[in-house]
C-alpha cells in the first residue's frame, strides 16, 4: 500500500498539507514474482530437454525464449490501485480506468473464476478479479465508498444488490482471517 503526500503553496503563502492517498494491490508483486519464475523454469526446463536429447541449437532456444516471454505475458497480472475516486488496472499493454464516483453498473460474471464489471458514466469499463477485492479490503473501501456517491448522485442504475452481496463475502472472509491469525478459528 503506497501513500503519498503533496505539499501545496496557496497565493497566501501559506501552507497546507493534502493527503492523496494511492492504494495498491498487495500481492502484486508476488503474482508478477511467480509469473517471472513460471516463465524461467519453462524456458530451463526445455533447454535441458533440448540439450539432453542433443537438439539445442541458438534458434530453438530463441523459440523456447519467445514461448517463455509468451507465457510471462499471459501470467502477469494487471496492477490494481485506487486513487481520487477512480480504479485503475494497468496490464502490460492496457490501462483501464473507472470512476468509482461515477459508476453506472456494477455486475459479476459468471463461471470458473468471478470477476466485478463496473461501468462508468463516460463509457469507461474494468473488470477487476474478485480476489484482488478480497485480498485488498481497501480496494473495496474506495470501490464502496464511490459506489455510495453514485448512488447518492443517481448515477448508479444498477448493481446495488451485487454490491452488498460482495460486502458481505468480503467481510466473511476477513473475520474468517482475522480469527485464523487470532488462532480462534
Amino acid at each position: 500500500m503506497g501513500r503519498h503526500i503533496m505539499k501545496r503553496a496557496s497565493v497566501g503563502g501559506s501552507t497546507r498539507v493534502d493527503a492523496v492517498r494511492t492504494i495498491h494491490d498487495r500481492y502484486w508483486a508476488r503474482e508478477l514474482r511467480s509469473a517471472v519464475l513460471c516463465g524461467v523454469l519453462l524456458f530451463g526446463a526445455l533447454v535441458l530437454l533440448d540439450w539432453g536429447l542433443v537438439r539445442f541449437t541458438a534458434v530453438r532456444a530463441g523459440w523456447w525464449a519467445v514461448l517463455a516471454v509468451l507465457l510471462l505475458i499471459i501470467l502477469t497480472p494487471p496492477r490494481v490501485s485506487a486513487a481520487d475516486g477512480g480504479l485503475d488496472a494497468r496490464g502490460l499493454v492496457t490501462h483501464r480506468r473507472v470512476r468509482t464516483d461515477r459508476l453506472v453498473t456494477v455486475r459479476m460474471s459468471e463461471g470458473v473464476s468471478q470477476r466485478v464489471i463496473l461501468t462508468d458514466t463516460s463509457g469507461g469499463r474494468l473488470m477487476l478479479d474478485l480476489r484482488v477485492l478480497i485480498a485488498n479490503p481497501l480496494l473495496w473501501h474506495q470501490l464502496d465508498q464511490g459506489a455510495r456517491r453514485s448512488l447518492e448522485r443517481g448515477t448508479l442504475r444498477c448493481g446495488m444488490p451485487v454490491l452488498e452481496r460482495l460486502g458481505r463475502r468480503i467481510d466473511g472472509e476477513l473475520c474468517r482471517a482475522v480469527l485464523r491469525a487470532s488462532s480462534m478459528g
